[in-house]
């Protein structure tokens, strides 16, 4: 009994002091992430370094891509958040495939662990999904459009991220495995920029098209792992939670896992087999072009 309760009172502490042994990853990440102000700081800078992304995108694009230059206010705006997503997505794939199949720390507790390396990457997630979610309410105000399953994504993905910032004592483990979920992104990105410039017709198209539907079918397998962790733990993850954060993190995740998901694999894998940008207004895409590209396909 007296080694059980010694036991429990080191992972409290290990919870609350999270530590890494990597000497170059404890220089990087090595901050006290229980104050606010480095929280709410790394939050921010999340928000600024994507935001930079966004812009740099948008000075790049209108240098070099004459696609980009012809597109209309609201499709720029999606071509520079597709951009910035794509960015976002590998952060998370570094990010989550470590929590899964690297570090020991996650591996030995799925509830409770930190890391001060997945303190970084969830408040810089956290920052991202917060630009997420003002880019696309000021998007839809603007250009008075409204995507529900967008929107619903975007506002728990940052509900789930956000409560870290609140509750300390949250493990980051189902945290980095959302994170993972974005591992999609990247193809996404080079589809919708390819499928704009008139290459849907293209070996590398269709190459990256079926590399983005295989994603999506291990986003649904990732989401059953998720929900494996969370049943096997159920009561400790509540508790490690609290009422809130658990509502809105079991909210995306069954919204991810029957909705989301199930849609978006259907709806790419249709864009295979009749490449259409479905973000605006189904144009059609003909012959690898789009609508009013007769003849010639446009330089990206």
């Amino acid at each position: 009994m007296k080694e059980t309760i010694v036991g429990m009172r080191s992972v409290q502490r290990e919870e609350m002091n999270p530590t890494n042994d990597d000497p170059v990853f404890g220089t990087v990440f090595d901050w006290d992430y229980l104050l606010w102000e480095i929280r709410l700081t790394f939050l921010a800078a999340g928000f600024l370094i994507y935001l930079g992304v966004f812009l740099l995108s948008h000075w790049l694009s209108s240098w070099r891509s004459t696609t980009y230059c012809a597109l209309s206010a609201k499709e720029k705006v999606f071509w520079n958040m597709a951009v910035t997503r794509g960015v976002f997505g590998l952060q998370s794939c570094v990010a989550g495939l470590w929590a899964l199949l690297i570090d020991p720390v996650f591996h030995a507790d799925k509830v409770y662990s930190q890391q001060k390396w997945s303190w970084f990457n969830c408040l810089i997630a956290a920052g991202f999904f917060l630009l997420e979610n003002v880019a696309v309410h000021v998007s839809n105000i603007i250009f008075r459009t409204f995507d529900i399953f967008l929107v619903v994504h975007h506002l728990l993905a940052f509900g789930g991220l956000a409560g870290l910032v609140i509750n300390v004592k949250s493990g980051h483990y189902l945290p980095l495995m959302g994170m993972l979920l974005e591992m999609s992104t990247p193809s996404t990105c080079i589809s919708w920029m390819l499928l704009k410039a008139g290459r849907a017709n293209t070996f590398f198209w269709k190459a990256n098209q079926w590399v983005m539907i295989h994603l999506f079918h291990c986003r649904m397998i990732l989401t059953y792992h998720m929900w494996w962790v969370c049943i096997f733990n159920w009561n400790s993850i509540i508790e490690n939670l609290g009422l809130l954060h658990f509502i809105v993190l079991f909210s995306g995740l069954f919204a991810v896992t029957l909705i989301l998901n199930p849609y978006w694999t259907y709806k790419k894998t249709q864009q295979l087999l009749s490449p259409t940008d479905w973000n605006f207004e189904n144009k059609a895409v003909e012959n690898g072009k789009l609508n009013g590209e007769t003849h010639e396909k446009k330089r990206i």
